[in-house]
């Protein structure tokens, strides 16, 4: 019988065409739109008054990928406090920019503090919170005005969460008025819309250069973000910044973000991203980097760290050992990253595969840079290791997992030194 081949395509996202916006701090730039890749984001979620606490967290999040960190400026206390989160972090070497989240008084902050707007690489402002009535404008004017003052661009961020009610009115009433009204969420994704664009054009009629401004269209539910960004994509040209403004705790948090965020970066929608994941009790707030990351890592649009395959696990693999040398492989790897980005350049490309029985083990082994296929449930006690596709070497003994790990650790000098 024959058979007949077709040429699979390749599914690539088509990137959308943005402006391209600089987030510095000294010589350190970091490019968001255009041609740049799609940045990761976090934020902090220590009191910003306590400088050092916020600076050490700050380095955390820097370390584990995080290219730029926002935090709260919310106080007096913490504006005079900003300056000295920048000075510690640039005494450790840190050279991450810093984002002011402003709400309700930003504009007298970054007025009366202004060695916090110096220190700040970019301000996100919120449209719902900087004022009512005639204030709004006034109010915001002078954000921007601070903004081009420093030079520092500007993140116009809406949230479902805070939307300026009286626009929302407005389309509330003309809506009603339409032959056919729209749904009440139809309306309120015009809103959200609408108050971003209409900001931004404010921004740019104050004398502000619209490569500099970088738009946010935050709520918490998948299919209204998914909504919301394609029109929002299709209406201007700003760097989008995209997440869910609460994604959750855990799992959910995760899932969701994953879900959404990979959608719109598959139809090239996103330039920042964040993931806004709930911490649960003891983990790390690098744990929100660290999904963000791998959403990227995962379309391939990224690559952080080095990725390490490994099984599930079933009947054929009784042993956990697989199972701890890939944790042990992958937590080894990601933890060297902040010192081998300098030491080994294209480190983060590097593809490791552990194995845990003879089924797929040697087949995804030899598709690895690096791989061991370890003996699973009534398999002989030897582990055969590929190296660049080939079969190198067989393991055996008490030694299997620390011998392949100095292996993968002479494979990364050898290849990336």
């Amino acid at each position: 019988m024959a058979v007949e081949s077709h040429a699979i395509s390749l599914s690539h996202p088509k990137p959308r065409r943005s402006l391209q916006a600089r987030v510095a701090w000294g010589d350190h730039v970091v490019t968001v739109g255009g041609d740049a890749p799609v940045r990761v984001q976090s934020m902090t979620n220590t009191d910003t008054v306590d400088a050092i606490g916020t600076a050490i967290q700050i380095k955390e999040l820097a370390l584990a990928g995080s290219e730029m960190v926002r935090l709260t400026v919310n106080t007096p206390e913490a504006a005079q406090a900003v300056p000295h989160v920048r000075e510690q972090l640039d005494r450790m070497g840190i050279q991450v920019p810093l984002i002011g989240d402003f709400h309700y008084n930003g504009h007298r902050l970054l007025t009366d503090y202004p060695d916090c707007a110096q220190a700040l690489s970019k301000y996100r402002i919120n449209p719902g919170n900087v004022g009512k009535g005639d204030k709004h404008d006034k109010q915001f004017g002078q954000m921007i005005e601070a903004a081009m003052r420093y030079n520092k661009a500007v993140r116009i961020g809406v949230n479902w969460g805070s939307l300026d009610q009286e626009l929302l009115a407005q389309l509330m009433d003309t809506n009603a008025q339409r032959a056919q009204p729209f749904d009440a969420k139809q309306v309120m994704y015009e809103a959200l819309i609408t108050s971003a664009i209409d900001s931004a054009k404010l921004a740019e009629s104050m004398g502000m250069a619209p490569e500099q401004i970088l738009l946010s269209c935050k709520v918490s539910g998948v299919q209204d973000l998914i909504a919301v960004y394609r029109e929002l994509a299709q209406r201007c040209n700003y760097p989008l910044h995209l997440g869910l403004t609460e994604a959750g705790m855990g799992t959910r948090g995760t899932v969701a973000s994953a879900t959404a965020l990979s959608i719109l970066l598959q139809e090239g929608i996103g330039d920042t991203i964040r993931v806004s994941l709930t911490p649960q009790p003891g983990e790390a707030r690098t744990q929100e980097v660290v999904i963000a990351s791998e959403i990227l890592q995962a379309l391939g649009l990224r690559a952080f760290v080095p990725s390490v395959t490994a099984c599930p696990g079933c009947g054929r693999t009784t042993s956990t050992t697989f199972q701890e040398l890939a944790k042990e492989i992958d937590d080894f790897l990601r933890a060297q990253m902040p010192v081998w980005r300098s030491q080994y350049p294209g480190v983060e490309n590097l593809k490791v595969a552990v194995m845990g029985c003879i089924v797929n083990g040697p087949g995804e082994s030899k598709h690895a840079d690096i791989g061991i296929s370890l003996p699973g449930s009534g398999e002989a006690p030897a582990a055969p290791v590929f190296i660049d596709g080939e079969k190198a070497m067989t393991l055996r003994g008490e030694n299997i997992a620390r011998e392949f790990h100095q292996i993968v650790e002479t494979y990364i000098e050898k290849r990336f030194g």
